[in-house]
């Protein structure tokens, strides 16, 4: 998709099909009246005639433009004039990229800067029509043919002075992101039979060689048996596929320059091992990477935008599986910190290989760490499929990081980490275990990783409810490659 902005006014443009906002209670934007008298008051009439009200999401395509150089038109309602807010801008222009989808044209222009958001200036739109639209055009097609590929390949975003080069920003920063959620979702949705942690680890060094401020450092089985990595490495002993700790380096800032470190959980496929899932839906356990794909696309997004940071990505990536030689309920592990670890649920692997990544991060003496995880299927039963879960030790990150999130629309919840919930941890035969048992579940687990993590500031954003979509919608989503790249503009800022 190419985007690009135009700075063309509306009586000089022309396109196949022209995006342009109108209010509740009939109210044209400024846009729109503009393109109102080029039409011979076509829109007026329109609206005279009861075709569109303006309420949020409710779109009009005209098919028929008299006397301009403009094919179609769109009218895109926005609601209240003054109440619109950047989730309802957000959710507007999703229903606008429907419309423009199902006209089948080639080309596009986009003149919605000018509706009144809450809280928002023109980068923030422009980079959120870029988001928006590229969410709507995408296409799984690695394993599948797909027969009605999208006619649409450029959108242009009208903007003219003052707000052109804000404009440009945020189509820079949206295309970014875009492209790194793009890439998160592809990966994701590759089945594990293609999206092995070798795979992961070969897009990675794939990604590196992009970008000459980024490297990729692989560990394999033997290195981390060498670091003394018994937790992570106990996941993979079920595998036929040996796991990988996947790492890339970003250095975009000074050398002295303490990195942030994200890590991400890089589970290729979750069958729960001994502790066997359900049969129903175990599809979806591919998606159990989806905290590492997000580590590959935020990269993406930070290479493309040669942000003033370093930042350094780790993705421990393995298979759960069933297997005469897989951990079995009632073993002990010996983590890289030190510490043992009782396993009494097999499936509760994904803290196991985040342990000993947390332990092996602090080699690169961070500024903060944050990870990323499908961790817990209690996050999902605690808050549904809306909001992140965010659990930290440090109250100015995890406020940044909620910032950040509402900035995004990329949303989060912070849950406690309290250490009443570590008694459910405690072990007769370890020092804990890794389970707390039915209550608190992403809270016991999010204590579990705290553990791992007392030699710095750090965040864990649980998003097993929130990677990937189930139903007939079934796919990836790409969060929170947006939340934790507007974290990095917010950081890259200061």
């Amino acid at each position: 998709m190419d985007y690009s902005i135009e700075s063309l006014s509306l009586d000089k443009l022309q396109s196949d099909c022209l995006l342009v906002g109108i209010y509740e209670n009939q109210q044209l934007s400024p846009s729109a009246t503009t393109l109102d008298s080029l039409c011979d008051g076509l829109l007026g009439k329109l609206i005279a005639r009861g075709d569109i009200k303006g309420k949020n999401a409710e779109t009009l395509l005209i098919n028929n433009v008299p006397h301009a150089d403009i094919e179609r038109i769109v009218l895109v309602g926005f609601g209240e004039r003054g109440k619109v807010t950047r989730k309802l801008y957000r959710k507007a222009l999703a229903a606008a990229i429907k419309t423009v989808k199902d006209s089948k044209v080639k080309a596009a222009s986009c003149a919605l800067l000018d509706i009144e958001v809450e809280k928002a200036d023109s980068q923030w739109q422009s980079r959120q029509i870029i988001e928006v639209f590229n969410e709507g055009i995408y296409q799984y097609c690695a394993t599948k043919k797909v027969d009605d590929k999208l006619p649409l390949q450029q959108l242009r975003i009208v903007a003219a002075d003052p707000h052109k080069q804000q404009a440009e920003n945020g189509l820079n920063q949206g295309v970014a992101i875009a492209q790194g959620v793009e890439l998160a979702k592809q990966l994701a949705d590759l089945p594990g039979n293609i999206c092995t942690p070798n795979y992961l680890a070969e897009q990675a060094l794939a990604l590196a060689g992009q970008h000459d401020k980024l490297t990729c450092e692989i560990l394999e089985e033997s290195d981390m048996e060498a670091l003394g990595m018994g937790a992570l490495l106990s996941v993979s002993r079920g595998s036929r596929q040996p796991a990988k700790l996947i790492g890339l380096h970003y250095q975009g800032g000074d050398a002295n320059t303490k990195p942030i470190v994200i890590i991400g959980k890089g589970l290729t496929f979750d069958a729960g091992g001994i502790s066997l899932k359900p049969g129903l839906g175990m599809d979806e356990m591919k998606y159990d990477m989806c905290g590492g794909a997000s580590v590959l696309g935020i990269l993406r997004a930070a290479t493309l935008l040669n942000l003033k940071l370093n930042i350094v990505g780790l993705i421990p990536s393995s298979e759960n599986l069933p297997d005469g030689n897989a951990n079995k309920p009632g073993d002990i592990l010996t983590s890289m910190s030190g510490k043992t670890i009782e396993v009494l649920n097999t499936d509760a692997e994904g803290r196991l290989i985040l342990c000993d990544t947390l332990t092996y991060a602090k080699k690169f003496n961070p500024e903060v760490v944050i990870d990323l995880a499908t961790l817990t299927g209690a996050c999902v039963v605690a808050l549904g499929r809306v909001p992140s879960g965010l659990f930290g030790n440090d109250d100015k990150l995890c406020d940044d990081l909620l910032g950040a999130g509402d900035t995004a629309c990329d949303l989060l919840w912070r849950m406690p980490v309290w250490e009443e919930y570590q008694e459910q941890l405690k072990s007769n035969f370890a020092d804990l275990a890794n389970i707390g048992g039915p209550d608190g579940g992403s809270i016991t687990a999010a204590v579990f990783l705290s553990k791992f993590a007392e030699d710095y500031r750090w965040a864990h954003i649980d998003i097993a409810g929130t990677a990937w979509r189930t139903g007939a919608n079934k796919g990836a989503t790409g969060r929170p490659v947006p939340l934790v790249c507007q974290y990095l503009f917010n950081r890259a800022s200061v």
